[in-house]
C-alpha cells in the first residue's frame, strides 16, 4: 500500500510557475471535483492573477491610494426601546446666511441677522408690508410708498401708519402676551433682535439674499459659506458695490464659469435665471417693498429654484414682514406641539420616516389668533423648548 501511495504522489504534476512583472506566480492544477466554495475561491484567484498582470506603474499608483470605504447594504435595525432622533431642521440657524447684511462693505460674507448696525431714525412700519431697509444691487436705498395699504386706494395715498420701527417689536410682543399670557415666559427670556430697531435697520439686497438662499440649499453652513465666497470671488471687487455681484454681471456670466464656485449645474441655472429676471425688472426691490404678502409670495414661488419654504423664510427674516407663518418647517411644528402640551419626545416619524408633529390645519388654527404678528410667534416657537414647558401649561 505504501508503494502504491508513493507512486501516486510522484505521478502528480508539479505546480506550474510563471514569471509576471518580476514575480513568480504559482498556478495550481485544477482538481476534478470542485465544490461551490472551491469554485468561488478559484474565481477569486483568477481575478487576482488577472489584476497582477497590470503594469508596475499601476501597482505603484494603487499602493499610494487609500483603501476604499465600503457601505453596508443592510439597514441597521432600531431596537424597540431605542429613541428615534428627528432630522435637524435648517432653521433658524440657516436664516442668517440667506438674510446676510448687505451693507456697503467690500468683504465676501458681510455678516448675518445678528450683525450690529446703528439704527437710523424711526421709520413707519406695518405688519403686512416690508419693514426692512431694502437696497438695489447698485446700492440705492428703496423707500416705501403708502398708496397700496388695505384701507386706501391706489389713486389716493393712504395715511402713514402710527407704528414705527422703534415700536414694532414692543407692540408685537404685547399682542402675543395679550392673546396668551402663557407666552410671557418665553417672550421675557428671549429678545428677538430680528424685529428690533437694530434688526430693522439692516440693509437687505434682495437679489443677494435670494441667491444666497439657493446656494445654501441641501448643504452645510460651512459649505454654503465657502461657495458664496468663491462665487463673489469670480467677479472683480470694483464691480460689486455692495460686496456681491450685480444681477447684470451674473446674467452675462456663463454657467460653466458660475459652477467654478462649487455650484451644481441646477443651482447655477437657478441663480442665472433669477439674475435675468432682476436685470429685466421682472422682479424689483420696489415690488418687494410695497407688494402685499400674497402678491410677493405668488411672484417669488414662480421663480425657478425658490420653493415655498425658502420664500417664507425670506419674507419673514429678509423683508421683515410680520405676518408670515410656515407650516412646513419641522422646528415650528415641534415647538407648536410642545406649546400645545404634547410630549414631543414620544412622537415618532410617520408615513415611512416623515416627521409630523402637528397637522397643517391645527397649526393654522392655533397661529391665526396671533395674526398679524405670526412671524414673531413663529420665531418663539423655535425657542419654546428652551423654556421650562411646565410654565406654559395651565395651572
Amino acid at each position: 500500500m505504501s508503494l502504491r501511495r508513493s507512486a501516486r504522489v510522484q505521478a502528480q504534476p508539479a505546480p506550474e510557475q510563471e514569471l509576471r512583472n518580476g514575480r513568480i506566480a504559482e498556478v495550481a492544477a485544477p482538481s476534478k471535483k470542485r465544490s461551490r466554495n472551491s469554485k468561488a475561491t478559484e474565481d477569486v484567484a483568477i481575478n487576482a492573477i488577472a489584476l497582477d498582470g497590470v503594469s508596475a506603474h499601476a501597482d505603484e499608483a494603487k499602493a499610494a491610494m487609500p483603501p476604499p470605504t465600503t457601505t453596508p447594504n443592510k439597514r441597521r435595525r432600531v431596537a424597540k426601546n431605542e429613541t428615534t432622533v428627528p432630522p435637524i431642521t435648517p432653521t433658524p440657524s440657516a436664516i442668517g446666511f440667506m438674510t446676510s447684511n448687505s451693507s456697503l462693505k467690500h468683504n465676501y460674507s458681510t455678516g448675518d441677522i445678528d450683525d450690529a448696525t446703528p439704527p437710523p431714525s424711526a421709520r413707519p412700519a406695518e405688519p403686512h408690508h416690508t419693514n426692512a431697509s431694502l437696497i438695489t444691487p447698485g446700492g440705492t436705498q428703496v423707500l416705501r410708498t403708502y398708496s397700496n395699504f388695505e384701507d386706501s386706494s391706489p389713486s389716493k395715498p393712504g395715511p402713514r401708519p402710527t407704528t414705527t420701527t422703534k415700536s414694532l417689536l414692543d407692540e408685537a410682543c404685547a399682542h402675543l402676551i395679550k392673546v396668551d399670557e402663557k407666552l410671557r415666559t418665553v417672550v421675557e427670556k428671549h429678545h428677538c433682535r430680528i424685529f428690533s430697531p437694530e434688526g430693522l435697520a439692516e440693509k437687505i439686497d434682495p437679489f443677494r439674499s435670494l441667491a444666497s438662499g439657493i446656494m445654501a440649499q441641501q448643504v452645510s453652513g460651512a459649505a454654503a459659506k465657502s461657495i458664496k465666497n468663491k462665487f463673489v470671488g469670480l467677479f472683480p471687487p470694483e464691480s460689486c458695490p455692495t460686496g456681491f455681484p450685480t444681477p447684470e454681471l451674473v446674467a452675462q456670466t456663463s454657467l460653466p464659469r458660475l459652477r467654478e464656485a462649487g455650484l451644481s449645474q441646477r443651482k447655477a441655472e437657478y441663480i442665472h435665471g433669477m439674475a435675468e429676471k432682476v436685470r429685466d425688472r421682472e422682479l424689483t426691490a420696489e415690488f418687494l417693498m410695497n407688494g402685499s404678502d400674497e402678491e410677493v409670495m405668488e411672484k417669488l414661488v414662480a421663480v425657478r429654484g425658490l420653493g415655498r419654504w425658502s420664500v417664507e423664510m425670506f419674507m419673514c427674516f429678509g423683508l421683515k414682514r410680520m405676518d408670515v407663518f410656515s407650516t412646513g418647517d419641522l422646528g415650528v411644528q415641534r415647538g407648536m406641539a410642545a406649546y400645545m402640551g404634547r410630549d414631543v419626545a414620544k412622537l415618532k416619524a410617520k408615513g415611512g420616516g416623515k416627521w409630523k408633529y402637528m397637522s397643517e390645519k391645527d397649526m393654522l388654527d392655533v397661529s391665526e389668533r396671533f395674526s398679524p404678528y405670526r412671524s414673531l410667534f413663529m420665531w418663539y416657537m423655535w425657542r419654546i423648548e428652551d423654556v421650562e414647558v411646565d410654565a406654559l401649561q395651565d395651572n
